[in-house]
């Protein structure tokens, strides 16, 4: 006996993370075929849970694609018809013949419990999913030609492309939907502005759209030399800095210093040029003190990974809701993003999955996503005055962006095609159009604002930036004596 012990205790031991068996559940795959085949209504119940490949064995994945076709075809659903299905298909002998077929429906009484079989099949299905998404990506770690930085990014896009497939949302009753309403239709009467999402920090432009709405993509774009970024970077100082709202600023285009140089140079009214070589006048160096308080402490959070998947937005997104809580996402823009992983025809598709995506995104985290976009060269081809404005169908690379949006704004400065007054002779000398293209909850029109390009901030016609208090006598500054949020000490203007 002790010897027998000694031997067993010299085996290898056996190595348990492979030689499993896929999940599965053939049992409960025979029953929901079986049910299916004996009540008609039991196929809307999970149509939407299911796929034919959802099944783990061959022969039932065709026994349900002929059993879906019938019910798209709006024909009766019954055991002599599945194998008619099946005989025109070719594959009747494959599955099992008849006799197969009338086995799985005799060991049925009803589908009373067809939805909850349904969700554990769509389970075993996701694991299986996983496991050979993770045996993909740990082959390839093991090979050495095998770029990583490119394995990374095909292994987001791929486990973006599974979670996409399998996000289901279930319906809702109406009755929380209009006491959801009512409350919003409720703080907005309490608001003489009635402003019912984030305020934009430009009047006009709150009156069209009464601020950004929960759950809506907004696409902000523009030919270059517009100022769209500016736009949207005057946009995120409003709302993060004036109205103290935590934003995130996804930037692919810029680092995080150029864009805070920008807001630097926006806030304090210092022009760009004397933000980047420091020669700034005495006057100017006590606004930057004064000023960058407010700048101080102000809850943007800025991103610059460049080349970003929408898999890593995602991801990073949702942190950002949870962990500072959020209200904005902006991008800069989306043209630089990417769908890594994941298989396109072209780019256009992959621009369409980008911005599909987005939406989702605003929908699942129930913010405004602001994206910017650029134009296709088609404006500098027209003449005129209304030639130079922007069109729906100059959004570059693909309609499905329109399509996507809930809101398409437009960046025109006709000042830059040098045309300097507008049909009724106003003048246009720097100012800039914001031009609401397309508002699925509201109206479109033009909202005129100033453009101040040495600050590269857009303000409110009416507003004198220079003569206003300073908003850091209201909101209380986070700074600590003279020091700059650079870790140096302010220049004595004395000097």
């Amino acid at each position: 006996m002790p010897q027998t012990t000694n031997r067993r205790n010299q085996q290898t031991p056996i190595d348990s993370t492979y030689g499993h068996l896929q999940p599965q559940a053939t049992d409960i795959e025979r029953v929901v075929l079986g049910a299916l085949m004996i009540d008609s209504d039991a196929f809307t119940m999970i149509s939407e849970i299911i796929r034919p490949e959802t099944f783990y064995e061959p022969r039932h994945q065709k026994i349900y694609q002929a059993i879906r076709t019938l019910n798209m075809d709006e024909k009766p659903v019954d055991i002599m018809t599945v194998a008619e299905q099946l005989k025109r298909e070719g594959v009747l002998e494959e599955v099992g013949g008849m006799p197969y077929i009338v086995e799985l429906s005799s060991h049925v009484a009803s589908s009373a419990h067809i939805e909850y079989h349904a969700h554990i099949l769509a389970q075993k299905f996701l694991a299986r999913q996983l496991i050979s998404f993770a045996s993909v990506v740990e082959t390839k770690a093991f090979d050495d030609t095998v770029d990583v930085d490119e394995l990374m990014q095909e292994a987001e896009g791929l486990l973006f492309e599974i979670s996409q497939k399998n996000m289901k949302k279930d319906y809702t009753q109406i009755d929380p939907v209009i006491n959801k309403t009512v409350e919003i239709l409720q703080k907005a009467s309490a608001n003489t502005d009635g402003l019912t999402g984030i305020p934009t920090g430009y009047h006009k432009l709150d009156d069209y759209t009464s601020g950004w709405q929960p759950s809506d993509l907004v696409i902000i774009a523009g030919r270059p030399a517009m100022g769209k970024t500016s736009f949207a970077l005057s946009l995120a100082k409003n709302i993060a800095v004036d109205y103290r709202l935590p934003i995130a600023f996804f930037s692919l285009e810029m680092n995080n210093v150029q864009l805070v140089q920008r807001l630097i140079s926006n806030t304090c009214e210092i022009p760009g040029n004397k933000i980047l070589n420091g020669q700034l006048t005495d006057d100017e160096w006590v606004r930057l003190d004064k000023r960058l308080r407010n700048l101080q402490g102000a809850p943007i959070y800025v991103d610059d990974t460049p080349g970003m998947s929408i898999f890593e937005l995602r991801t990073k997104a949702r942190r950002l809701v949870r962990e500072k809580g959020v209200k904005v996402i902006m991008i800069d823009y989306l043209q630089l993003m990417n769908a890594n992983g994941m298989r396109f025809g072209n780019r256009q598709e992959e621009v369409s999955t980008i911005s599909r995506s987005l939406k989702s995104l605003a929908k699942e985290l129930d913010i405004p996503v602001l994206a910017l976009s650029q134009l296709s060269r088609n404006v500098e081809s027209r003449e005129g005055i209304e030639g130079k404005r922007p069109q729906l169908s100059d959004l570059r690379e693909s309609g499905a962006i329109e399509q996507d949006a809930d809101m398409v704004l437009f960046v025109h400065r006709p000042e830059y095609y040098r045309i300097y007054n507008d049909e009724k002779g106003n003048d246009l000398r720097g100012k800039a159009q914001i031009i609401i293209a397309k508002h699925r909850k509201g109206a479109t029109g033009d909202v005129l604002l100033t453009f101040r390009g040495e600050y590269t901030r857009f303000q409110n016609p009416d507003d004198n930036y220079s003569s206003a208090p300073d908003s850091g006598e209201i909101i209380s500054s986070r700074l600590n004596g003279d020091d700059d949020p650079f870790g140096a000490p302010l220049p004595d203007p004395a000097l």
